[in-house]
């Protein structure tokens, strides 16, 4: 198993790394292959410059200026994602890994004379796991839409492998949560990665 874990939080000591360290932990335990990709300690730049806009088609151009990025979604068979939600959706930095890395040719591939829409690019990742943490409550976060899930679930795991196994595992109304709540949480992930890696 090799495993590309993207963790997006720009504090360390966060519950989001607590979240990370169990998610690792159980890989380990596995004997996966693991690669960390810290999006804040890296420096990770999200906007999407004028160049890359311009060579986006242009396969492999556009992968050059994320190159190592892209080795890493290539390389692994598992795609973990940890980071907070906010705003419902997914932090900036986040977003623009997503928007800078999963380029055609790469995460999917551009529609053409007998393909009218994208098809997935994804196919060697079997499992998909998503961990956050929300402010709001889950009734609240089903009204508005869930948008940061299901972009990740639904739109990354339409690129993946078809029968590939998900797991999602969200702390809701973080702001209000005690040492019990969060406890509570950490132990849900830890089931939720035995299940993904099963």
């Amino acid at each position: 198993m090799k495993a590309l874990v993207v963790y997006c939080h720009p504090r360390e000591g966060s519950f989001t790394s607590a979240v990370r360290d169990i998610v690792a932990k159980k890989l380990s335990e596995r004997g996966a292959e693991i690669r960390l990709t810290d999006l804040y300690a890296k420096g990770f730049e999200p906007c999407l410059s004028a160049f890359e806009h311009e060579t986006y088609l242009e396969i492999p151009v556009n992968r050059d200026p994320v190159k190592e990025d892209v080795a890493d979604i290539e390389w692994c068979d598992t795609l973990i994602l940890v980071y907070p939600t906010w705003w419902y959706g997914l932090p900036a930095v986040l977003k623009g890994w997503l928007d800078r890395v999963l380029l055609p040719g790469v995460a999917f591939l551009m529609p053409d004379e007998t393909n009218k829409t994208i098809r997935p690019g994804l196919t060697h990742i079997n499992r998909l796991g998503v961990f956050t943490t929300c402010g709001a409550s889950w009734w609240l976060t089903q009204l508005i839409g869930a948008p940061g899930k299901r972009t990740l679930m639904r739109g990354i795991g339409f690129l993946c492998a078809k029968n590939r196994k998900t797991a999602f595992a969200a702390h809701y109304l973080m702001d209000s949560s005690t040492e019990t709540s969060r406890r509570a949480h950490l132990d849900r992930v830890a089931k939720t990665m035995d299940r993904l890696l099963s």
